[in-house]
């Protein structure tokens, strides 16, 4: 099996706070993490490497520091860890970067077929769950979402199934190879590195890529190949607690506090004096 993993490196997102000025993230001082939901696909990858046999390719899109998540994939176990990092790819949104993913793909293509492309349902730090689909469309492989069990592949058949999660439940679902998955948290249960993998991954090369490596069309790259940018972001108003009636020494000026303000309330009161009328 040769199974791609894509990964993204996002910022810590309990740690984030946003210039109020900017209407920017400040990443400064910010832990970046692996996007926990790529850290089970991975997982999810290296359990179909262990039974099937195969490699498993972490990639990754993003600056130079995203070498860091590539060398924690190869010290869990995968083969091997490509850095796509070139300008030209800075202020893409998940049309252009799911492009950008997929030209790099057909590219690994090329010596050996791909049979699997995992990733994460989505990236905590932007909750679009938009580049796993954007990548199968594009390779025109067949997809599966929001999957949480992988119950079969049949290799001689050349078809997966799983079991994904749907509105009020599951379902199990057949399809053929190769295709695209984005699975959900609760698929796998990541594992821990080994020292001597721990020291292999100090020591092994990350391949670089630039958009010539994967002959990206400029126009499709970037921000020129991105039809939508953020206007504004900023942090949602802190929920502020409601009115405390304390009952213990008033309890009759408590209840009559507490139906003014309810009663202040025009659709609230109609419907209340209709019940109260029965």
């Amino acid at each position: 099996m040769n199974v791609i993993c894509c990964l993204k490196q996002v910022p810590n997102t309990a740690e984030v706070k946003i210039d109020p000025e900017t209407n920017t993230l400040i990443r400064a001082g910010v832990e970046s993490i692996t996007n926990p939901y790529d850290t089970v696909a991975l997982e999810a990858g290296l359990i179909i490497k262990d039974k099937y046999g195969g490699t498993v390719t972490a990639i990754s899109m993003g600056p130079p520091q995203a070498e860091e998540i590539l060398r924690e994939a190869i010290a869990l176990g995968a083969d091997e860890g490509i850095l796509l990092s070139d300008r030209a790819f800075a202020g893409a949104d998940t049309l252009a970067t799911s492009y950008t993913l997929a030209k790099a793909i057909q590219q690994l293509e090329r010596p050996a077929p791909v049979d699997l492309v995992l990733c994460g349902k989505q990236a905590i730090d932007g909750d679009t769950a938009q580049v796993g689909p954007g990548i199968a469309t594009r390779l025109g492989y067949g997809q599966f979402t929001y999957v949480a069990e992988i119950r079969e592949i049949d290799e001689a058949k050349r078809r997966i199934t799983v079991k994904r999660k749907v509105e009020g439940g599951f379902e199990v679902i057949r399809g053929p190879l190769p295709a695209v998955l984005t699975v959900e948290l609760d698929l796998a249960k990541p594992r821990r590195a080994s020292l001597p993998r721990l020291i292999y991954s100090l020591r092994t090369g990350i391949t670089l890529w630039n958009a010539e490596t994967i002959h990206g069309d400029p126009q499709r790259l970037g921000l020129k190949g991105s039809p939508t940018w953020v206007k504004k972001i900023f942090s949602p108003p802190l929920k502020q607690g409601g009115p405390v009636f304390d009952a213990r020494k008033e309890p009759r000026r408590a209840v009559e506090d507490c139906l003014n303000i309810l009663l202040a309330d025009e659709m609230f009161a109609w419907h209340f004096l209709k019940r109260w009328e029965r």
